[in-house]
């Protein structure tokens, strides 16, 4: 697998991904290196965005144009990077091993982990159309990082416009209480605002992703108190 993938001994992937590790100073990890800065989650997530990009049987130009959008990558690197792009997106092999690598670098780390998700359906729906394929695609990474289907579901919705219940989207039940759904409601905008995010050591790449979730609770909170005949309420993303 490794040969195939080109990332034995002296292989392209191996060769440039080395390169790449050492110019972003990722060549060890001490004790207090964040996984998500180390040369292992690198290489994994710029291969599993490549893996998605190939995903509905085409990788496109528009892919990787949101990939780059999405990924802050110094300028001295970008050929570099755009080159172990487009030789991972020659196939989805292996997408799966990336994607529990990710998962175990990560740990408990959930935020991070929906982080990763939220890039991939970024980088999917880029061309305006979710293919069977890259949902597919999607719900397994989901699962090899350790997401529940409930999360995946709650990631997805913020992509997909699929005609779903306002409640799904917050996770409630549609006979929760006014109050149990506003304390829900404001436990994810606390959760997934940037600046807490931000101070968990969440990527700034990442934080685009979350700024769309946010929007799309605020949306499902609107709805379901113009549902419950109540006024809509200001937005509770600026009061966390």
């Amino acid at each position: 697998m490794k040969r195939a993938m080109g990332l034995d001994e002296g292989g392209p992937l191996r060769n440039v991904f080395e390169h790449l590790s050492h110019a972003f100073g990722l060549d060890g990890r001490s004790a207090t290196t964040p996984p998500a800065s180390t040369v292992a989650f690198t290489i994994a997530v710029v291969t599993l965005a490549a893996k998605m990009s190939k995903a509905d049987g085409v990788s496109s130009a528009i892919e990787a144009e949101a990939f780059e959008r999405v990924f802050t990558v110094p300028p001295s690197e970008l050929e570099q990077v755009r080159r172990v792009f487009k030789l991972a997106a020659q196939d989805v092999a292996g997408y799966e091993s990336y994607a529990s690598q990710i998962g175990r670098l990560l740990a408990d780390d959930t935020d991070l982990k929906v982080g990763v998700l939220e890039c991939l359906f970024h980088i999917a729906s880029a061309d305006g159309v979710l293919h069977p394929a890259e949902d597919q695609f999607l719900q397994t990474v989901a699962d090899r990082l350790g997401l529940t289907p409930q999360k995946f579901a709650s990631v997805r919705r913020a992509f997909v416009h699929d005609p779903d219940s306002p409640y799904d989207i917050l996770g409630v039940a549609p006979d929760a209480s006014d109050g149990e759904i506003k304390r829900h409601f404001r436990d994810l905008v606390r959760t997934h605002h940037p600046d807490a995010l931000t101070a968990k050591g969440v990527p700034p790449e990442f934080l685009a992703a979350a700024q769309r979730r946010l929007a799309t609770f605020n949306a499902a909170y609107d709805a379901i108190l113009i549902e419950r005949g109540k006024k809509a309420e200001q937005s509770l993303e600026r009061t966390p």
